[in-house]
């Protein structure tokens, strides 16, 4: 899929007039921030340091600080605070920058597990294009400016997404357990583990989680027992359930006034029920993209509290529908984000109106909840360490053994003995198959398994052949169509598109010699966004840390 076809636009043809486009766009990027929406002044943060310092140098129970001037105090299980303890050492500045900084690697982190090495396809600039649109979604400019950990821990679970679609699962489980620890939310990708039988995987999160509760306990005895026994289940510490802040299935239930926890419990229930059937399907197939998203989105849908900024966990989701070929859904959803319309029922969320647009956030994730697509993976590629039919791969790289020549040999052999005129049906009896008969990643290939490319060993006596007609990127998404290069002196058939001679590249701009014995897919492409609308953002002292 083309950049253009993501944001509708052609690129500047030069170096230069890239650099003035994205100049201009930082420019009115930066104007945005620092005038339409309120900061939030790191509210959060100041929460974090207040509650650490209290416990440190003054004596304090973790949850007894409160932010002066208001009654919010710390809300997360104790090993959060654990961790946050280096605060005590440092000043309230060192302790925001140090914020700024983590959540910018988490970011970046998180994008690099997500799209995996397609990003190199664009390079500077779409890098300057994504930071752009990244910097004007809402929930992501609330977790920078309330200095919240939200990236820290999508970082964490797409680590683990990353593992089980490569197969390495020896420590998958390992950053969903921790973040489980820390913030109570990531725990529901425990069950999406054991809905798409990852046992091992979930063991391993649970132990961690188990562990790090446990060592808290150790370090904070009385802090852990308040917490597990009585501030857990105090809804009212982290602000009011009917706060247009509060984009949840309860926060929709308490701005019409519902105070019944069984309406609540079914509504609960039928999301997850609809999250198992899908995410099972999604593991099924090995498209853990889809999987991992559709969790983001339920866990988001099903805890009592998710502020604006806890909406950072729709990101994977937008991916997953450019992914698919749905890059203008994708960019209108991505824009409504951007624009902070719910703060337009600040005051008041009654009516038609308000049932509606108070809730819009809501809206737009429990449709991607039901019509995400699932299972666009490309046929018989080796995801989660399986192979086509169920076999277990035992390595990332293709064995080294020698084997049979595939039954795609004699089709390739013919296609290569004749440069220039090799057939479509030959091309297309061999495509997907690469040299030990696994067949081919190309344009559909998902990024998160072994960042897209498996060396191949040799096939005796069945050179492969490269068609121009038969390049990465052709087809459509899923088709897992490419470019195929496998072996050791590999013929290369000359046509439209095609770098001929004795070794044939895997891609566009691959000269001889390079791109031999590997499969390479077509990368993925930073979502986009508009520029949103001014809006009535929340106020920093209106809501807790959560």
């Amino acid at each position: 899929m083309s950049l253009d076809r993501v944001r509708g636009l052609r690129p500047p043809g030069t170096d230069r007039g890239r650099v003035l486009l994205l100049l201009a766009l930082a420019a009115a990027v930066t104007v945005f921030t620092a005038t339409v929406p309120l900061l939030r002044d790191w509210f959060d943060l100041r929460v974090y340091y207040g509650t650490v310092n209290s416990w440190v140098h003054g004596g304090g129970h973790v949850y007894d600080y409160r932010v002066p001037g208001t009654p919010y105090g710390f809300t997360y299980p104790p090993f959060a605070a654990v961790l946050m303890l280096p605060m005590a050492l440092v000043g309230p500045g060192a302790a925001t920058v140090a914020a700024l900084l983590l959540n910018l690697a988490a970011l970046a982190a998180a994008a690099r597990l997500w799209t995996g090495p397609g990003w190199r396809r664009y390079g500077w600039y779409g890098a300057g294009l994504a930071a752009c649109a990244l910097a004007l979604f809402e929930p992501l400019r609330d977790t920078f400016s309330f200095g919240q950990v939200n990236l820290l821990l999508l970082a964490l679970v797409l680590t683990d997404a990353r593992l089980l679609a490569s197969g390495r699962t020896r420590w998958a489980g390992a950053g969903i357990g921790l973040a489980a620890a820390v913030k109570l939310t990531p725990a529901l990708f425990i069950g999406l583990l054991l809905v798409t039988r990852r046992w091992r995987a979930a063991a391993v999160a649970t132990g961690v989680a188990a562990a790090a509760t446990a060592l808290a306990a150790l370090a904070a005895p009385d802090a852990s027992r308040f917490y597990w026994t009585r501030a857990l289940w105090d809804t009212t510490r982290v602000g009011r359930l009917d706060y247009v802040s509060n984009q949840s299935l309860q926060g929709v239930l308490a701005r019409l006034g519902v105070e019944s926890r069984a309406v609540w419990a079914v509504l609960v229930l039928l999301v997850l029920c609809c999250w198992a059937r899908r995410a099972g399907r999604a593991g099924a197939v090995g498209d853990w993209r889809a999987a991992f998203a559709l969790t983001g989105l339920t866990a988001c849908l099903v805890s009592p509290v998710t502020w604006v900024h806890h909406l950072v966990w729709l990101l994977p989701s937008f991916a997953v529908l450019i992914r698919a070929g749905r890059p203008r859904v994708a960019g209108a959803l991505y824009a409504v984000l951007c624009t902070s319309v719910v703060w337009l029922w600040f005051d008041d969320a009654s009516g038609v109106d308000g049932f509606l647009g108070s809730n819009t956030y809501t809206w737009i994730t429990l449709g991607l909840l039901v019509w995400l697509p699932v299972g666009h993976v490309p046929a018989g590629h080796a995801s989660a360490g399986h192979l086509p039919g169920g076999r277990r791969a035992t390595s990332r790289s293709t064995s080294a053994t020698a084997v049979p020549p595939s039954a795609a040999a004699p089709a390739i052999s013919r296609a290569s003995s004749q440069p220039g005129k090799a057939s479509s049906a030959a091309v297309t009896e061999a495509a997907g198959v690469a040299a030990n008969g696994v067949p081919a990643i190309g344009a559909g290939a998902d990024p998160l398994v072994a960042d897209a490319e498996v060396t191949g060993a040799p096939v005796t006596g069945a050179p492969v052949t490269c068609a121009g007609a038969l390049r990465a990127g052709d087809g459509p998404v899923g088709t897992g169509v490419g470019t195929v290069a496998a072996g050791a002196g590999t013929d290369c058939a000359s046509g439209p598109g095609c770098d001929s001679g004795p070794d044939c590249a895997s891609g566009p701009g691959r000269g001889p010699g390079q791109g031999r014995g590997r499969v390479r897919s077509a990368s993925s492409e930073p979502t986009g966004s508009t520029r949103p609308a001014a809006a009535n953002p929340q106020s920093s002292s209106s809501r807790a840390s959560s």
